[in-house]
């Protein structure tokens, strides 16, 4: 086990929160990769590094997909330390110490004979959206059966997740002197008015499974020029985090419905849909099972979304499973070294019977 922490500790004093650093710690990967006889190709795409590596051979493909970019975060993080069975440091859960995991696990699989291709692929750019290197990936080919993204789950499975929808929805008033303000029509108050209704509208009402409702954050309003004069437009901005089986243009159709605003999408990200039927899934379960003391291992639906969102937009089951950890993107960063050596025995084992 030392040497995995010794090779989380490495990557966690690389600071990857900007492309250059992220890109160091492509160049990393790829040199402990190599000293271990692995082949590994790297490409790189608008300046962001991505390396691919694969192990055995077959028809099928597990991908595992790890992230090596982080959040900025102060000089005194990216200095890692052990206390009490964990590792601080940026970058220890989200999700360095899952992509270590993931290189042992292609080194130890290296002369094994397997039924299937594993395919590592480590990416620079997840912390700020994954355009330029997952979403890259999957449009250019790099896809298979089930996908494994190391995000810090504690052992669990990341099954579902949310979709985004940001939007700025243009509310137009009537303006008029700001000593009379009953003569004009103030377009802030109608954004919060058209806010509130929003939150009764059908969709905002629906639940699943895993997710009892949507999400909507009223994150930005922008209106007015001085203060005496009654805003005549005002831009409300929101972001929506939808359930699985709900849709953007329903959304979009439902606000509009309610006043005749000017609804413009800022971003848009694909929810993640999976069945716990999948016999990859219930394969993993299994194997989780074996190599822990988990009687019953959780299955839940994630708010936020990962690359697995590019994935699952081709139709191919991808979740978010890794160690356990705690605050990530916060002051007090860690991972719980125990689960990542048993996090690295699953994956190897999971690798094993793919097929």
């Amino acid at each position: 086990m030392g040497n995995l922490i010794s090779l989380i500790k490495d990557l966690i004093r690389i600071d990857s929160s900007t492309k250059q650093g992220a890109n160091e710690a492509i160049a990393y990967c790829e040199n402990w990769l190599l000293a271990r006889g692995l082949t590994v190709n790297k490409l790189k795409n608008n300046g962001f590094d991505i390396l691919i590596c694969e192990v055995g051979s077959g028809e099928k493909t597990l991908i595992l997909n790890g992230h090596v970019d982080v959040v900025s975060g102060k000089e005194i993080q990216f200095q890692p330390y052990e206390a009490e069975g964990k590792l601080y440091g940026r970058g220890s859960a989200d999700m360095k110490a899952g992509v270590a995991a993931m290189m042992f696990a292609m080194a130890d699989l290296k002369d094994e004979k397997l039924n299937s291709k594993i395919q590592l692929q480590l990416v620079t750019d997840e912390e700020i959206g994954g355009y330029n290197c997952t979403k890259y990936l999957t449009e250019s080919g790099y896809v298979g059966e089930f996908v494994i993204c190391a995000e810090p789950t504690n052992l669990g499975i990341g099954l579902q997740a949310k979709g985004v929808l940001q939007l700025d929805i243009l509310v137009r008033g009537k303006s008029a002197h700001g000593s009379r303000p009953w003569e004009g029509e103030n377009a802030i108050l109608r954004s919060y008015e058209l806010y509130k209704n929003i939150l009764s509208l059908p969709f905002a009402k629906e639940s699943s499974e895993f997710f009892r409702y949507p999400s909507i954050n009223l994150a930005k309003i922008t209106g007015g020029e001085v203060y005496n004069k009654v805003p005549d437009a005002c831009v409300m901005s929101l972001d929506i985090r939808f359930l699985p089986f709900q849709n953007r243009q329903m959304i979009i159709d439902q606000i509009r419905s309610i006043d005749k605003c000017e609804v413009e999408v800022v971003l848009y990200g694909d929810p993640v849909m999976n069945s716990a039927d999948n016999i990859h899934i219930q394969s993993l379960v299994s194997q989780i099972r074996a190599n822990t003391d988990k009687d019953k291992v959780e299955i839940f639906g994630q708010h936020g979304f990962a690359d697995t969102r590019y994935f699952s937009k081709f139709g191919i089951p991808a979740i978010e499973f890794g160690p356990a950890g705690n605050f990530w993107h916060g002051d007090n960063e860690y991972v719980d070294l125990k689960s990542v050596e048993t996090y690295k025995e699953i994956l190897i084992e999971f690798a094993k019977s793919f097929k």
